[in-house]
């Protein structure tokens, strides 16, 4: 069942019709791509190219294919091309030769560009809304759980913050993604309605009309680049390439945290599994899905970059090829998000963990180099001395607050007696710059 074929004098070859079917990929297109046929019918009425009685037959025609995918009354399945000769040839079943009056004035070219624009719009707005909800959760869990924790750096225990501040770094990651997606649906939101194959179309069209009524901000300027270009699913591809980065390095903590030598989090039961033979395990697998699939979003990009890297204008059918590609990235970040989201929300904070962790880092020691600088000393010199204090220590079992004023007074002078509220842990972020870890 084939939309071309009268400049064929013999059949195409089978193995060449399923290499060439797209069909099991762009079949979830099919609201798209009749909402744009509602469009351009409505647009073809006004323009008076089609009668109102064609445009109301065709028009009901549409929806009533649309009514019938949506009640799994007609299965999307056949020996189409793609859901383009999907929708069309079944048009055509249902009300006759009116219905090969769809096309007038459109190329697949440009109705291929409108579907994936507007599903490409439609799942951005989706990841918009999801991304908001897992910033909530981020922000209601961090404001739960102001506990006291090592901040690290190289993996080692550096300074002292809070899992709060800790988790709100995130939240800011996530919303400067959320700006990301928000900025790509700005620059994508425009018809391509109208183009035609590459060059418009002789007949005398209004591209307002369904500009308006799919809800595009305007018409795009060239009718070559609007029907070759794929800018934006190289941008939200790229966008949900960074998500996906920022999820799997949330993961990668969330599988130290819970692990038996940190302990600082439990992942709840629903988003871990056990071992076959291990009776103990409690593995975070969610988390290591995340982590694993990230692999797959980057694979996404770097497929649909190769793709159009060498791809003169306008329409080539190598572009057939990047939407499984981008949908694989739309339903794996889309899924990745929602997966986190749940984990966090149930996420239970170990307190007491994260406590005794800090005690055992000599988390004050940039503290006491601070003390040690405003009471006179030169900064490479109180780095010095700090130094020296951190090794008596590690020889001593002992943390830098639980030193004597006699003992820390064996490296400096300058210490005195107020240096213990100096260097006590929940003073600290309290003190200067450090206000805002709480």
């Amino acid at each position: 069942m084939k939309l071309w074929g009268g400049r064929f004098r013999n059949e195409e070859n089978s193995l060449m019709e399923e290499f060439n079917s797209s069909l099991e990929i762009d079949q979830r297109l099919y609201f798209e791509d009749i909402t744009g046929s509602l469009a351009h019918v409505k647009m073809l009425v006004q323009c008076e190219i089609l009668s109102s009685v064609e445009g109301e037959l065709i028009s009901d025609g549409l929806k009533g294919i649309l009514a019938d995918i949506e009640s799994s009354e007609l299965p999307i399945e056949g020996d189409y091309e793609d859901i383009h000769s999907f929708v069309e040839m079944n048009l055509i079943k249902r009300i006759g030769d009116v219905g090969k009056k769809l096309h007038t004035a459109r190329s697949r070219n440009d109705q291929t560009a409108v579907d994936t624009r507007m599903y490409a719009r439609k799942k951005a707005r989706e990841m918009v809304e999801v991304l908001e909800a897992f910033k909530q959760v981020l922000k209601d869990k961090a404001e739960e759980n102001p506990y006291i924790m090592p901040g690290y750096t190289h993996l080692q225990r550096a300074q002292v913050v809070t899992f709060k501040h800790h988790l709100m770094a995130y939240y800011q990651m996530f919303n400067r993604d959320q700006k990301r997606v928000q900025n790509a649906l700005e620059l994508l939101n425009e018809n391509p309605l109208g183009c035609g194959a590459l060059a418009g179309t002789t007949h005398s069209i209004d591209r307002m009309i369904t500009t308006q009524e799919l809800g595009f901000t305007k018409p795009v300027d060239n009718f070559m680049d609007g029907v070759s270009e794929r800018d934006y699913v190289l941008e939200l591809t790229s966008d949900f390439s960074i998500i996906m980065m920022h999820l799997s390095r949330m993961s990668e903590e969330l599988i130290l945290w819970c692990s038996q030598e940190f302990k600082f989090i439990e992942i709840d039961d629903a988003y871990a599994t056990g071992s076959s033979i291990m009776p103990q395990k409690k593995n975070p697998d969610a988390a290591e899905l995340i982590r694993g699939k990230t692999g797959k979003v980057y694979g996404a990009l770097f497929s649909i970059f190769t793709m159009m890297k060498g791809i003169p204008l306008t329409y080539n059918k190598d572009m057939q090829e990047e939407k499984e590609s981008f949908f694989y990235a739309i339903d794996t970040t889309l899924a990745s998000l929602k997966i986190m989201t749940e984990m966090i929300r149930t996420l239970k904070v170990n307190e007491e963990k994260m406590r005794a962790s800090v005690k055992q880092g000599f988390l004050n020691a940039t503290e006491l180099a601070d003390y040690l600088v405003k009471a006179g000393t030169p900064f490479r010199d109180a780095h010095s001395i700090v130094g020296k204090v951190v090794i008596y220590c590690e020889d001593h079992n002992k943390g830098i607050e639980d030193l004597t004023l006699q003992e820390l007074q064996q490296f400096s002078d300058a210490i005195q007696s107020d240096i213990y509220e100096y260097i006590d842990y929940d003073s600290i972020l309290n003190k200067g710059t450090k206000v805002h870890l709480r």
